[in-house]
């Protein structure tokens, strides 16, 4: 029997070492993109890939291709709950403190197509901890999905939409408790997203690894000169 391919496209480092870890356990061929540039219709028709995934993907895929492949991305909440951007910064600034790794199949229209799987999350720790947790759990779901391959099915409930925030959004507020600072600080802390910040004068002041005790925050600072241009 001719074996399956599988395709897995992703650009964030967890994701990428997720899969050196794990792709190599399943069956079947497998081909690693990691750039929206190797994603050409040339290449996938070489390939003829039985699922593609999208772990992390940031980029719209074109309807040719979901229309012709089975396409399937991981969302970071309970959809149709916060369908749209941003999910695991829009869900810690709303209060939750776990979440659902929603396997579904791509559409044109974004993060509404049906659902496969669903896994439970944990939001505790820095992003960049989340976002780990979550690559791993992105492969026990492409296990499930390759092994039984099922039917996903149409979402149901309230939507509810989370907009996309902008690399501005990641200035420190100037209220708030100190929980919320550490939630605010955490919630950024990972490699390719913009840090919390302050601006003072012509230095940006960027927070990292924060802890919090008695409504005191503890955090590291890398003090830079900004680009005020």
């Amino acid at each position: 029997m001719m074996q399956k391919s599988y395709v897995v496209c992703t650009t964030k480092p967890w994701n990428i070492a997720a899969y050196a870890r794990r792709a190599a356990a399943f069956s079947g061929n497998w081909q690693l993109i990691t750039s929206p540039d190797q994603l050409s219709p040339e290449l996938l028709e070489k390939i003829a890939p039985r699922y593609v995934f999208f772990p992390h993907w940031s980029w719209r895929v074109p309807a040719s291709f979901t229309r012709r492949y089975e396409c399937v991305c991981f969302h970071m909440t309970d959809v149709p709950y916060g369908r749209g951007g941003s999910p695991l910064q829009n869900l810690i600034s709303r209060g939750h403190g776990s979440t659902k790794l929603t396997a579904l199949r791509m559409t044109e229209e974004l993060d509404a197509g049906p659902v496969y799987l669903k896994r439970a999350l944990s939001l505790a720790g820095r992003a960049e901890e989340i976002f780990e947790r979550a690559a791993d759990l992105v492969y026990d779901l492409i296990g499930e999905i390759i092994v039984r391959e099922p039917v996903p099915v149409e979402q149901s409930g309230e939507t509810v939409l989370f907009a996309r925030r902008a690399p501005y959004e990641s200035a420190v507020p100037q209220d708030g408790s100190g929980i919320s600072l550490y939630n605010f600080i955490r919630m950024l802390d990972a490699p390719t997203y913009p840090r919390a910040f302050l601006d003072w004068g012509e230095w940006r002041l960027e927070f990292d690894h924060p802890s919090v005790s008695d409504d005191v925050v503890e955090a590291h600072v890398v003090i830079r000169k900004r680009n005020c241009s």
